[in-house]
């Protein structure tokens, strides 16, 4: 498959490609590099959470408008990451990812800053565009990078910088916050961000502009392609289930569980580490049978929010399920990234930038539909049912992209 700046191969579907390459024992450096870039976003997507009350109380601003710092962050992932594949369409990948690890920086530095809750609000915007630019980049140069027989699992490490950051990044944000105040993790993460700028120039290879295809007109043709519309529903949906649940798995813990409030965190950091987990599984197995993996995955996540849903009044149950639920919810994810990458043929970044708008479409939608559930009869509970129903339709476009991966070889040989 051709891409800008070399040769692009995602997952096969069947067992040639396993005959002409065998998976590389290890990785290339570049894409541990861009897994700690992925980090940084990571973290700074969800910091925010854990600083609230402190932000609020110095910019006197209500805990509630508060939230829309990570609001905005979600629109400008949505918008930012297929938009910013655009634009940066004639760009070599290194210089794109500079650029974007650059206004990380910047716009880390301007909340620091800041003392206006309007400029920090034009902040989050403007890093969550550059967010969404380095993912979309990221997945496509790591594939790369990796060659054919091992993009999945490169796509799965990337990813997994992402899932680590809920299980260190927050929570040493959240508590650096306190000791140091609200602005000290922004300062930190700028500062680790310039860092990741010389990393990147020297592990990130030089690939040059594209002077001979990758037009605007190319790139939107990927759009026609029915199977990577199948993926990006994928994308929303099983992101959107398992998130929905997740958004509010602390007053259901505590609530409907008995948890005790303080054990709330550790169950969090069990569900980061079955994420962690699933996305570095699901990515090894993915380059060898990706769509078994996209349908097991969330079918696995259905049925445990399903259990979770009749379950939740037994605490231990529910902490075991949720970290379960870490593992099989997000563990296709680096999988659907790289069958995105495969069906958009020409348009490997706008495809790739898509999954990232998907993702937080999902994500977005999935936990606005769970906070209205939780004024309805079933409470707590109610996100964990509209999480259990947004993943299950995850299954419709994972099985209708099994069964034509199938049909194909089955034309081939006739």
């Amino acid at each position: 498959m051709s891409t800008r700046g070399g040769t692009l191969h995602a997952p096969t579907d069947g067992r040639t490609a396993q005959t002409r390459s065998a998976p590389p024992a290890r990785l290339p450096l570049v894409v541990y590099v861009l897994a700690m870039g992925t980090f940084l976003m990571g973290t700074t997507e969800f910091v925010v959470a854990g600083l609230l009350p402190e932000i609020a109380g110095d910019l006197q601003v209500g805990v509630a408008r508060t939230g829309l710092l990570i609001t905005v962050f979600a629109v400008g992932m949505i918008v930012g990451a297929p938009l910013m594949a655009m634009l940066t369409l004639r760009l070599p990948k290194r210089l794109t990812l500079m650029l974007a690890l650059g206004v990380f920086a910047v716009g880390h530095v301007v909340v620091a800053l800041g003392s206006s809750f309007p400029l920090l609000l034009a902040a989050r915007f403007l890093t969550a565009i550059a967010t969404g630019a380095f993912w979309a980049v990221a997945n496509v140069a790591a594939a790369h990078a990796a060659g054919p027989a091992a993009s999945a699992r490169a796509l799965g490490l990337v990813g997994a910088g992402a899932m680590l950051a809920n299980v260190v990044g927050v929570p040493l944000g959240a508590f650096a916050g306190q000791a140091m105040g609200w602005r000290g993790p922004f300062w930190a993460l700028a500062a680790l961000a310039a860092a990741a700028v010389v990393l990147i120039a020297r592990t990130v290879p030089h690939d040059g502009p594209d002077r001979h295809g990758g037009s605007v007109r190319s790139e939107l043709s990927a759009l026609r392609s029915g199977r990577l519309w199948l993926v990006l529903a994928a994308c929303a949906t099983t992101t959107g289930g398992v998130l929905a649940a997740y958004s509010y798995i602390a007053p259901l813990l505590t609530d409907r569980s008995g948890l005790a409030s303080g054990y709330v965190p550790l169950v969090l950091v069990g569900f980061g580490l079955g994420a962690l987990a699933g996305s570095l599984v699901g990515g090894r197995l993915g380059d060898r049978r990706p769509h078994v993996v996209t349908i097991v995955a969330p079918a696995g996540a259905t049925l445990l929010l399903l259990a979770i849903c009749l379950l939740a009044g037994s605490a231990p149950a529910t902490v075991v399920l949720v970290a379960l639920l870490g593992f099989f919810g997000l563990g296709a994810n680096p999988v659907l990234i790289a069958l995105a990458v495969r069906y958009a043929d020409r348009a490997p970044a706008l495809a790739s930038g898509l999954t990232v708008a998907a993702f937080n479409l999902g994500t977005a939608v999935g936990s606005w539909a769970a906070g209205l559930s939780l004024a309805g009869p079933l409470g707590t509970t109610g996100p964990a049912v509209v999480g259990t129903a947004v993943a299950a339709l995850t299954l419709i476009p994972a099985i209708i992209m099994g069964l034509r991966s199938h049909r194909r070889p089955a034309q081939a040989r006739a």
